[in-house]
């Protein structure tokens, strides 16, 4: 099949003359015949793809080409998207291939139809809020007409609002055969259309959960598939420590309290008894946050109090006693898959005040609507070996960040992939003309009180050459807090909007960012990777510290404390590698595009310092380093007054661009 793909990929070839704008492009079509390869062999392969190669078509046309099952997954649902309803129908039409195709979000994404019921009837209980009736009533037109049920239709229902675990199943609350909305279930249906395809695009959650045993309605898939590929495969490992770990919160619980609630007043039954248990289970739930007192978000089990321990001693018995009470009520279905959700979560909460500590580590996360207990194992390249050998298929690995200076030993090790076939592909942009990067002079050290503003006046002058256009990616949100203070010292008056993280939902920011054309915008780690701005809007990555893991991390020092019982280096095998993959990726917003031009910024001293910047700078694209943030400034200014002037002579720029 590797010569098939090649001749598809070839300048005057099918894709050519099928697709607008395509461009031939050798390290393409040398990814694609490797992917071909592997799943032709059933074999494993880690593939690292610069940016600006076309990865995504490079493994969509050898898996629709293959006559092989094949499931694709990827990061976020936002690419799963965009993979099924843009990508996948514009390379079937291209290649005149009729391949089945399916979309499997996990059952958290769709629509229940005896959740909403349910929700109607709770809107009229206390404390439900105004808006969030209003929205119901959304939710309820759209239900009437909606065929997946997929809640991502509803483009005005934001992912975090507390209406979403309402209208939606868990496999613990699902009722299966005995729900009366069984027939019409969107759930059964995603999974019956999945079944029947050759191609299913799922999330490397709805993946993971499934090869953890979690039973999130996909394990009726995966043995039959001939080749799984994971995109944005550098986040797998850190995902996998979730599902092979353990997890109860009292979000759980809160769930539970309220359906029992609703089912109770539906069913019309005497619930004294009952009533006073969910009573009891609530003011339990409040006490393990009293017991946290001024605790921080994440605190190690072997620090948390003894009264937040009796706390949960006491819910594991109130839970016990839920699940009884409602047996004993045998009003039908509905509370008796409540009173299995309270034994299980007895059973949950159980297992995880069980776990030893020679195992993995345990810690509390608090966050302002739940508690959440977790257990992750130390290790878990094992299990995640055996999981993907266990399969009998081809699994293939690619993102554009997977090797440390070409070397995937670190991310073959965290995936139990050592001898997997790797191979690493450069990205075609030709970064010495596009980019420079700048590491400022005289930089002071990156944990000292001036330095936040040393940050800020070192970007300055790139700021005003470029009227903005710019990204301050920080390490953390208290970094990001005092930046912002620094930039609003420096610019009391700042020349161009500022956007900062948090002020509405990241693609909401970022459609506001590409719309201005020159903000200044300042995020946390989550716009570090998976974001593509083109074009001149974006003109300067400005990155404030090498991005090393928090060492108070409870996950980070479960994977160190891993390390050190197998006699390994802890830095030299996962802080070192992790950070540089992190500061690839950050690197990375900047050329995302063969027009794109810009300056990226590496605030942190440390980088020429000290010897392990070495293998920050060789993650780095390879173009001239500068010291002197106004040199940047006229490089940046004369970029930007070249593309001006292209802009306004198209012509002009067609005969450059064909000279060059």
């Amino acid at each position: 099949m590797g010569s098939d793909v090649a001749r598809l990929f070839a300048a005057e070839g099918p894709l050519a003359r099928a697709l607008p704008d395509y461009a031939h492009r050798p390290e393409q079509a040398a990814m694609a015949v490797a992917v071909a390869r592997a799943i032709e062999r059933g074999e494993p392969l880690l593939v690292e793809a610069g940016t600006g190669i076309g990865k995504t078509f490079a493994y969509l046309v050898p898996a629709l080409l293959s006559g092989r099952r094949v499931i694709v997954s990827t990061g976020t649902r936002t690419l799963q998207d965009q993979l099924y309803r843009r990508d996948l129908p514009l390379l079937a039409r291209a290649l005149g291939s009729p391949v089945r195709v399916a979309l499997l979000k996990g059952r958290a994404n769709y629509l229940c139809r005896h959740r909403l019921e349910l929700a109607v009837r709770q809107r009229g209980l206390p404390g439900f809020e105004r808006a969030a009736t209003r929205t119901l009533a959304r939710v309820e037109r759209w239900a009437a007409s909606t065929r997946a049920g997929d809640l991502a239709e509803l483009t005005d229902l934001p992912e975090h609002s507390p209406l979403w675990p309402q209208i939606t199943s868990t496999r613990e609350n699902c009722l299966g055969a005995e729900c009366r909305y069984h027939a019409e279930c969107h759930v059964l249906e995603a999974r019956r259309e999945a079944q029947a395809a050759d191609l299913v695009v799922v999330n490397h959650h709805l993946l993971l959960a499934d090869l953890a045993l979690k039973d999130e309605g996909f394990g009726d898939l995966l043995p039959g598939a001939d080749a799984v590929i994971l995109d944005e495969a550098h986040q797998v490992p850190e995902i996998a420590a979730q599902f092979f770990g353990r997890s109860w919160s009292t979000r759980q619980v809160d769930l539970l309290v309220r359906d029992a609630q609703a089912e109770i007043a539906a069913a019309a039954v005497d619930s004294g008894r009952t009533a006073a248990t969910l009573g009891e289970l609530t003011e339990r739930c409040a006490g393990l946050r009293r017991a946290l007192g001024s605790a921080p978000s994440r605190v190690e089990w072997a620090r948390v109090p003894d009264a937040f321990v009796e706390e949960l001693e006491a819910i594991e018995r109130a839970l016990g006693e839920c699940d009884a009470r409602l047996q004993e009520l045998a009003a039908g279905a509905a509370l008796t898959a409540c009173a299995r959700r309270a034994r299980a979560a007895a059973d949950s909460l159980a297992a995880l005040r069980a776990c030893g500590d020679e195992d993995g580590l345990r810690w509390v996360e608090c966050g302002p609507a739940a508690i959440t207990l977790q257990f992750t194992p130390f290790e878990i390249a094992e299990r995640l070996r055996e999981a993907v050998q266990g399969q009998g298929s081809a699994w293939i690995f690619t993102s554009a960040t997977l090797a440390v200076a070409g070397d995937f030993a670190h991310f073959a090790a965290r995936v139990g992939l050592a001898d997997a076939r790797a191979f690493a592909l450069d990205s075609p942009f030709d970064y010495a003309r596009q980019a420079r990067i700048l590491l400022p002079s005289g930089m002071p050290d990156p944990q000292s009180g001036q330095y936040p503003q040393a940050f800020v006046e070192a970007v300055a002058p790139l700021l005003e050459a470029g009227g903005g256009r710019a990204f301050l990616l920080f390490t953390s949100h208290r970094a990001l807090g005092e930046g912002l203070a620094a930039l609003e010292r420096r610019f009391p008056q700042p020349p161009f909007p500022v956007l900062v993280q948090g002020q509405a939902p990241r693609e909401a920011l970022l459609a506001r960012f590409r719309e201005l054309g020159r903000a200044v915008l300042l995020a946390t780690a989550s716009f570090w990777e998976g974001v593509d701005v083109k074009g001149d809007a974006l003109a300067i990555v400005a990155i404030d510290k090498l991005p090393f893991a928090s060492p108070d991390d409870p996950l980070l020092a479960a994977r160190l404390e891993g390390i050190r019982r197998r006699g390994g280096n802890g830095f030299t095998e996962h802080q070192l590698p992790q950070a540089v993959l992190a500061l690839k990726q950050g690197a990375g917003r900047l050329i995302r595009d063969f027009d794109d031009f810009g300056v990226i910024v590496i605030g942190d001293p440390r980088i020429a310092r000290k010897s392990y910047g070495r293998a920050f700078l060789a993650a780095l694209p390879p173009c001239p380093v500068l010291t002197d943030p106004a040199e940047a400034a006229r490089f940046l200014a004369g970029r930007l007054a070249a593309h001006a002037r292209q802009r306004a002579n198209p012509a002009s720029a067609a005969n450059s661009a064909s000279e060059a």
